[in-house]
C-alpha cells in the first residue's frame, strides 16, 4: 500500500542516458525545436555525470556550431 492507503506501483529506475535521450525526444516532438544535438554529460571530478547540458534552435548554423562545442568538450572532465 502506499501513502494514501491505494495500491502503489513499483517503478523502475531508468539509466541517465535514457532519461537524457527521452528529453531530447521531447524537446523535438513536443516543444517543436527542429535540431536538438545529443547532449553534452557534465561531469564532477570523480567523472560521475552530475547532469546533461542540452540545446535546442530553429537554427541549422546554430546545431552545427553547438553540435561541433559538445563533440570537443564533451569527454572532458572537470
Amino acid at each position: 500500500m502506499d501513502l494514501f492507503g491505494g495500491k502503489s506501483e513499483k517503478l523502475e529506475k531508468a539509466e541517465n542516458e535514457a532519461v537524457a535521450e527521452a528529453f531530447r525526444r521531447r524537446l523535438r516532438d513536443v516543444a517543436g525545436f527542429a535540431k536538438v544535438p545529443p547532449p553534452m554529460p557534465m561531469r564532477n571530478k570523480q567523472g560521475a555525470v552530475v547532469y546533461y547540458l542540452f540545446f535546442a534552435t530553429q537554427k541549422d548554423v546554430a546545431n552545427r556550431i553547438v553540435s561541433s562545442i559538445f563533440r570537443k568538450h564533451g569527454t572532458r572532465r572537470a
